[in-house]
């Protein structure tokens, strides 16, 4: 345990000292995966299926705010599904206007969050979303998240359903619209997981503000069991055929990564927890504090021989050995 708080003191100690640089090559970073996995994973533009148009984006998002990757994000999706069909671009902006409407409104800061949790569907570990936004966010974080899951499935509504919407002929097109307006609004799968992540975020968020021992770790399992028992819940009511150990496999490993996450960030030493009690004119106070839990870093220190200090040393000894003859 000593070694892991090494460990985290000295993550946090380099990332202080070299923050201005970290900061923009993590954002650099996220950009360039964001970019490359949509031009993956959707390709239909030519034009910005590039390394080349993500790197320039990637860059650009790395000295801008997080807000301009939403943005750029949002116009590399519109573009790629404008060169598929124009009704698909009509549904997909409608989606974001309903999510930025929700999302600017409670969670106007999140947009870590927002641009996560599609990622997170397409790593196999979306179970990881809600519980970061309850740990690391505040209750308004649950809108980002819901937000990040309708994006993600009208995307895959999207792409799963690429040929036909592509294909079709220009007397269909109201058809086509139809069609696929029923088929996102209709999606019960996304109506669960909305559901059981926003409802999940909350729960999380509500019991680590608890004064309670443990209380970041208990709200991450129990934020965990309500996530899976909402999802398998609205699967028995609606038949949304989820894979049953993939939501328990998956939600212990999203749960295992929100720990570490939580040790890094937050750790408390509850072996010392004092309860304080003072008064003022009008009021009286009861405070419990707990410290957090931190080692001191170990210093390496270099002994520096110079030529002229070695001599020295070694005509003390060469005086020494004289003597005792």
């Amino acid at each position: 345990m000593t070694q892991l708080l090494v460990i985290r003191e000295y993550i946090k100690n380099f990332y202080t000292k070299y923050e201005e640089f970290i900061v923009p090559l993590l954002k650099f970073v996220l950009g360039l995966i964001l970019f490359l996995t949509i031009n993956g994973r959707m390709g239909y533009m030519a034009k910005i299926d590039h390394v080349a148009i993500a790197l320039v984006a990637a860059l650009l998002c790395s000295f801008l705010p997080l807000g301009v990757m939403v943005f750029l994000s949002a116009m590399f999706l519109l573009l790629h599904t404008y060169a598929l069909s124009a009704e698909c671009v009509v549904v997909l902006l409608l989606a974001y206007i309903i999510v930025l409407v929700i999302y600017l409104r409670f969670a106007p800061k999140a947009h870590l969050l927002l641009l996560l949790t599609p990622l997170l569907f397409v790593w196999k570990i979306p179970y990881a979303a809600p519980l970061a936004a309850g740990l690391f966010g505040t209750p308004g974080a649950a809108a980002a998240v819901a937000g990040g899951v309708v994006v993600y499935y009208v995307l895959a509504y999207i792409t799963g359903n690429a040929q036909a919407f592509g294909g079709g002929e220009s007397d269909t097109m109201l058809q086509r619209f139809s069609d696929m307006g029923t088929g996102v609004i209709e999606n019960k799968e996304m109506l669960i997981v909305v559901t059981a992540f926003a409802i999940t975020a909350i729960l999380v968020y509500a019991i680590r503000r608890m004064s309670i021992n443990y209380s970041r770790a208990i709200a991450v399992l129990v934020g965990t069991l309500a996530d899976i028992v909402i999802l398998l819940i609205g699967d028995l009511i609606y038949d949304a055929n989820f894979s049953l150990a993939g939501v328990i496999l998956g939600s212990i490993v999203c749960a295992l990564i929100a720990l570490v996450m939580q040790f890094f960030q937050f750790n408390l030493d509850y072996a010392r927890t004092e309860k304080v009690q003072f008064e003022d004119d009008e009021y009286y106070y009861y405070v419990k504090a707990v410290p957090k839990m931190a080692v001191a870093v170990p210093e390496k220190r270099v002994k520096r021989i110079t030529t002229q200090r070695a001599n020295q040393n070694v005509r003390h000894s060469h005086g020494k050995g004289k003597t005792r003859k």
